[in-house]
């Protein structure tokens, strides 16, 4: 039976909406690309909202390794965690969204978890992005304002793959109760791979159209089963793990150079891990985002020369050879001068002494004033 739902425009008119079906299968699935948020906010186990990037539609799986794609899934999307999200969109009327999609979907899972090189996706994103006419990593930093390095995003949607840490997600107009009953089994058993379906239901008058997306699978007993994937550092946590790891020393270090960075940097990031925290000042100027380092708990200060090449103010050799030359002139900094393209790290150690903080910091008190000066031509 065909149901309603009913709008009340400021005026008071009523206007009622009747549920029909898609046309076809290719316009549910040409909306999901278009619209990638009726995947739901509420669809991560995490239960904060979802971001979603369109990686790619009719993605290729391969079923060997370096072997050419078997199978071809409808939708590759990431979430801001960098979570691979497998998307297969069928409507109710065809007859293998009952039992041959499960099969199908869990091909693609399996073989994805074993022979997708994250090589593969990122030069799926970038030619997608090139069709486009867009820039990839203005599109992943538009997409997700908290992303401020593209290379360690995508090193963690390696790292969760290699854990198998994906989701599979089945979309239709209507989910099936023998779908709904696989999918709820699943997501219980399955860790750390999450299994979904969302229904989408649409309704039409008078052209308009409204889409009510409802998520299927997740239940109380999948969630508890499955914890938090992710680890959101800061400042206590980070600090902590650094006093654990090397001494109350090398955490005074960290400490100081965050109090600097809360000071003088537009604003400072923290990244998620569940073993490795890091933070990220990133100073601003005309609108451009400028992340100069990472610390991580585990002791380490990551130079972004490769960063900071895609920026105005550094994509010319001799402001980073100039970095680097007053990086060096700190006692134990020795940056190789083939690192210009690159994230040499330096152990925080090196900063013990007072004399070899207060050089770092003039150092990156340097740095922003070259990024002040080059806004201002």
């Amino acid at each position: 039976m065909a149901r309603s739902i009913f709008l009340i425009a400021e005026s008071g008119n009523l206007t009622e909406l009747r549920e029909e079906a898609y046309d076809s299968e290719d316009i549910l699935q040409r909306l999901l690309a278009s619209y990638p948020s009726v995947l739901t906010g509420d669809s991560r186990s995490e239960g904060t909202p979802a971001r979603w990037l369109l990686v790619k539609r009719e993605a290729s799986v391969p079923d060997a390794a370096d072997g050419a794609g078997r199978w071809s899934i409808d939708h590759v999307f990431l979430d801001q965690d960098g979570v691979p999200t497998i998307v297969e969109v069928k409507r109710s009327s065809d007859t293998r969204i009952r039992r041959e999609v499960v099969g199908q979907m869990l091909d693609y899972a399996a073989n994805a978890v074993a022979y997708w090189p994250v090589d593969h996706l990122r030069s799926a994103f970038e030619a997608r992005c090139l069709g486009e006419a867009r820039d990839p990593e203005v599109m992943l930093a538009d997409t997700f304002a908290d992303v401020v390095d593209a290379d360690a995003f995508w090193r963690q949607v390696k790292t969760n793959i290699q854990a198998g840490r994906i989701r599979l997600v089945f979309v239709a107009d209507e989910i099936p109760a023998e779908l709904r009953r696989v999918v709820e089994f699943l997501n219980e058993q399955m860790d750390p791979a999450e299994v979904l379906a969302i229904e989408v239901r649409q309704y039409v008058a008078n052209g308009l159209r409204t889409l009510v997306p409802t998520v299927v699978g997740r239940t109380a007993e999948a969630q508890q089963r499955k914890g938090t994937t992710a680890r959101q550092w800061d400042e206590n946590s980070l600090l902590g793990e650094l006093q654990r790891l090397r001494g109350p020393e090398v955490a005074n270090v960290a400490k100081e150079i965050l109090t600097w960075a809360n000071e003088r940097t537009t604003k400072v990031w923290w990244g998620k891990g569940q073993q490795s925290g890091s933070f990220v000042p990133v100073y601003t100027q005309g609108g451009v985002g400028h992340p100069l380092f990472a610390l991580y708990s585990s002791g380490v200060l990551e130079i972004y020369f490769q960063w900071l090449i895609k920026r105005p103010a550094f994509s010319d050799e001799a402001p980073r050879q100039e970095l680097r030359r007053r990086l060096n002139a700190i006692p134990g900094v020795s940056i190789p001068e083939n690192a210009l393209t690159r994230r040499p790290n330096i152990p925080l150690e090196v900063f013990v002494e007072r004399s070899a903080r207060a050089q770092l910091l003039a150092v990156w008190e340097w740095c922003i004033e070259q990024i002040r000066a080059d806004q201002q031509h």
